[in-house]
């Protein structure tokens, strides 16, 4: 198969409470809130959505919050670290940010040549800013509580924690037409031909002697890769499968179509359609401001209305 993948599509990630986790990346990280909606397969949670201006494929960070829910356990088999693009000129800014809202926060050593900012969302979830000279296209929240000139540019990366690494880096080159670019100890960064793709980068940490990891809360349930349309999409189902793999049918998840299927370190992987995209059933000014159901469960709406939680976008911080 020719076709390659371009980068990340969106990171799923559960969360305790909604309000905390919206006054989180909203009110501190300065993402727009694109999309208020129900996780379509337990209708009485939500499904926060958060991104640029319109949800652009490769900035979405999206989340399904469970009050009440237990923390996850880091381990292998799963995303050890979800990293956004920032501007050089933005660590000193991010740093005196997280200061002065007291979140606790931490210059790493740079990785591979650029800085790193560490720090946890209120869930334990582990996220990085990552200083990146060469940004990808996205489209800047106005609205925003963060200037222009510092907010997240999208992803820049997601770290994978592994028992091994090799054969998730032989679905990585030899099917998704990923490269390997660089290596440090344990460390192997690979990314996509598309060099102008936000979130194009996958690090495999190789960790033989670290246990298996529990997904709960605080933890990234599963990443997803961007098809550019539904009939790329199924080429890829059909090619997965002629790998060996076991991969869902498309499923419809109204902003896009998805198929899943867990790679050979026990990661869930998904492959999304970039279309129809957020703004399918709001207007771009209105995303994230009405609760949106999808057709199936629009006669439902006074039930599910009854059982969430009411939620508020944060004013600027």
């Amino acid at each position: 198969m020719e076709k390659k993948i371009a980068g990340l599509h969106h990171v799923t990630a559960i969360a305790s409470d909604p309000q905390r986790n919206l006054d989180f990346y909203v009110g501190l990280l300065g993402l727009r809130f694109v999309k208020r909606t129900v996780n379509f397969d337990d209708p009485g949670t939500y499904h926060l959505y958060f991104g640029d201006e319109r949800g652009t494929p490769g900035t979405i960070l999206t989340f399904f919050p469970w009050p009440g829910a237990r923390r996850g356990i880091r381990g292998t088999g799963q995303i050890e670290a979800t990293a956004f693009a920032i501007s050089p000129d933005s660590i000193g800014y991010w740093l005196e940010r997280f200061k002065q809202q007291h979140v606790t926060a931490e210059k790493a050593s740079p990785r591979f040549g650029q800085d790193v900012i560490r720090f946890t969302d209120p869930d334990g979830l582990l996220l990085e800013l990552i200083a990146s000279s060469s940004p990808a296209r996205v489209e800047p929240w106005p609205d925003s509580p963060v200037p222009a000139g510092h907010a997240l540019q999208g992803f820049h990366s997601v770290s994978a924690a592994l028992e091994g690494y090799e054969k998730t880096a032989r679905l990585l080159t030899e099917n998704f037409g990923y490269r390997l670019i660089q290596q440090s100890g344990n460390r192997f960064r690979f990314a996509s031909p598309d060099d102008t793709a936000p979130g194009r980068i996958i690090d495999l940490l190789c960790l033989p002697d670290t246990g298996m990891g529990r997904v709960a809360a605080g933890s990234v349930h599963h990443i997803a890769f961007r098809a550019k349309d539904e009939a790329e999409q199924l080429k890829w189902r059909e090619h997965l499968v002629d790998l060996g793999y076991n991969v869902t049918p498309v499923i419809d998840r109204t902003y896009f179509h998805s198929i899943y299927f867990r790679e050979p370190g026990g990661v869930l992987f998904e492959i999304a359609t970039e279309p129809p995209g957020f703004t399918l059933d709001e207007k771009l000014e209105e995303l994230g401001t009405h609760l949106r159901l999808p057709p199936w469960m629009e006669s439902a709406r006074s039930q599910i209305e009854k059982i969430l939680p009411p939620i508020q976008v944060p004013s600027k911080l």
